[in-house]
């Protein structure tokens, strides 16, 4: 029998934590969730459980309620690296979750690096 989308998805996300999280011991994780209208990011610290700072399209502020292209995804990168930073984080590593690293995914890492965060 095959396996569904979702179960995938979620095989997917867990091998991609895992992998990263024996790599990156001890810094904090830039954690990713892509929906069909909107993108979110959380600075988590995984030693605390503690959420350092987060950005999302649901916000009003950034301008882009009920968007999730690659023009929101770089607003969204931006205003989370400039978040981190006050937060006194400069370094991540980069969740990704289950999604392929492309597209808005990709445009809101790349906007996090230029804003100064090192992922």
């Amino acid at each position: 029998m095959a396996n569904s989308k979702r179960t995938l998805f979620l095989k997917r996300r867990l091998r991609v934590r895992n992998k990263l999280r024996k790599v990156n011991a001890g810094k904090m994780r830039l954690s990713v969730h892509r929906s069909n209208k909107n993108i979110s990011v959380q600075l988590i610290d995984d030693v605390n459980g503690v959420t350092l700072a987060a950005a999302s399209t649901l916000e009003k502020d950034l301008g882009m309620v009920g968007k999730n292209n690659a023009e929101a995804a770089t607003k969204v990168g931006a205003a989370v690296a400039e978040r981190a930073k006050k937060a006194g984080v400069d370094e991540a590593y980069f969740d990704r979750g289950g999604y392929l690293y492309h597209g808005t995914v990709k445009a809101l890492a790349d906007a996090a690096r230029e804003a100064g965060l090192k992922i």
